[in-house]
């Protein structure tokens, strides 16, 4: 059986066997309030007036209260942080771009090692191509190949037109077993001191020499500088 609290709404669980027909007083623990309480009720009107027979019985403690239903709690929705997104990856070293720039730097240094050699070379070039010379002397080099001899060289002076021509001879040999290219010949002046006082390059008549084949040069120069003692044939080098 239950009862109820009309001023507080506390409610108890009590034994309907302990009431008699007509019911009886009873007191609320929580408030104190007294009303008259009938067996037959689980739940008496409010307000009820009990008459001041008997002595109401007290109910120290709740026994089973019937609790109302705990309220529902709306769980808030979860809120999900934003992924950053995942960085691309990165591109491995060896990659066409890579590659391709690798191959045009080894390619760089491939040229530039094959200009020095051709350069620092060129005399064995020559030897070797003969035909290379008119390409190096295009670009500013003389080469003078080994196994050629400078030889049989004359001079001599001679008034011509009111003038004194100095005319210099000689001649070219390819000592060597392989056709060898021909380079210009400087012709110099100097004076006691070994003082250069003039100078000039000879063209030769033909581009190459087979082995054992020679040429014969002939330059002339008009009014050689006074002060000239001697004369000195070589070979032409590069920038002369």
């Amino acid at each position: 059986m239950i009862l109820a609290c009309p001023s507080c709404g506390t409610r108890y669980e009590v034994n309907a066997a302990a009431f008699p027909p007509d019911g009886r007083n009873v007191r609320c623990a929580k408030c104190g309030h007294v009303w008259h309480a009938l067996p037959e009720e689980d739940v008496p009107p409010p307000f009820f007036t009990p008459p001041e027979a008997a002595e109401p019985v007290v109910f120290q403690q709740p026994v089973a209260p019937v609790r109302d239903p705990e309220p529902q709690v709306e769980e808030p929705e979860p809120v999900y942080e934003e992924e950053e997104p995942p960085a691309p990856p990165r591109e491995p070293w060896y990659t066409k771009k890579a590659i391709l720039m690798a191959g045009w730097a080894s390619l760089v240094v491939v040229v530039l090692v094959i200009a020095y050699a051709a350069t620092e070379y060129r005399r064995e070039v020559v030897e070797v191509w003969p035909k290379s010379a008119s390409l190096y002397s295009g670009l500013g080099f003389k080469v003078v190949p080994s196994g050629l001899k400078l030889g049989n060289v004359k001079s001599s002076e001679a008034p011509q037109n009111g003038r004194i021509v100095l005319t210099v001879t000689g001649a070219l040999t390819n000592v060597t077993s392989r056709e060898l290219p021909v380079p210009q010949i400087r012709v110099g002046l100097v004076d006691r001191d070994k003082r250069e006082l003039y100078h000039w390059t000879v063209a030769p008549q033909v581009m190459t020499l087979k082995p054992g084949q020679s040429t014969r040069f002939v330059t002339r120069l008009s009014n050689p500088p006074e002060g000239a003692a001697s004369y000195e044939v070589r070979f032409a080098k590069a920038g002369e």
